[in-house]
């Protein structure tokens, strides 16, 4: 019964960090990355599609990124989607493709850039914590229950468990914050 909690703890923890893998994926580093246009939904015949869905996508060199969309007659709404998305690229379009070139970043904007990747990580530790209590006061409230019959070591046992995995899952934040950040102030 504790060890389902334990489980449970791991789960929802390694989800918040798919969560900030995702959104690091979105973040800009002045290569060209296809995450950035993981958010992009585009008006497919009235229907909110992913772009990645309606065109393919390539990345013909580390400063652009190629749309080349299944139905010519998209061109136009992938170029609508991009200019609304907050990306910050402008599309150009010859026709047939879209372009997008991806600047290279100023100082300035890349230090905004680690600013927020520290906030996101930031916000992925608030969640992973948020987690443990909520472990942590389900296991005390089991543990008061005098139908569960648990002993207050094992109890005790199982909340160093779940803190030495929160421990380990704040340690994978900090370490995919320092590559993130490495990767954005490189120039």
């Amino acid at each position: 019964m504790l060890s389902e909690q334990k489980k449970k703890a791991e789960d929802k923890m390694s989800k918040a960090l798919d969560v900030l893998r995702k959104e690091f994926a979105t973040l800009r580093t002045g290569r060209a990355t296809l995450g950035l246009l993981d958010g992009i939904m585009v008006d497919y015949y009235g229907t909110p599609t992913h772009l990645s869905q309606v065109a393919n996508m390539a990345i013909p060199d580390p400063r652009q990124i190629t749309i080349q969309p299944w139905e010519a007659k998209m061109l136009g709404e992938i170029e609508k989607a991009i200019l609304k998305s907050d990306v910050g690229l402008t599309p150009s379009n010859d026709g047939k493709i879209i372009r997008l070139s991806i600047p290279p970043l100023t100082e300035e904007r890349r230090h905004q850039i680690v600013k927020h990747a520290k906030k996101l990580a930031e916000d992925a530790r608030v969640a992973i914590r948020n987690i443990r209590r909520d472990v942590n006061d389900e296991i005390k409230k089991k543990s008061k229950d005098k139908d569960a019959h648990v002993s207050e070591d094992a109890t005790k046992k199982l909340q160093d468990e779940i803190q030495k995995t929160t421990d380990s899952y704040i340690k994978k934040i900090d370490d995919l914050l320092a590559h993130k950040e490495k990767e954005i102030m490189t120039v």
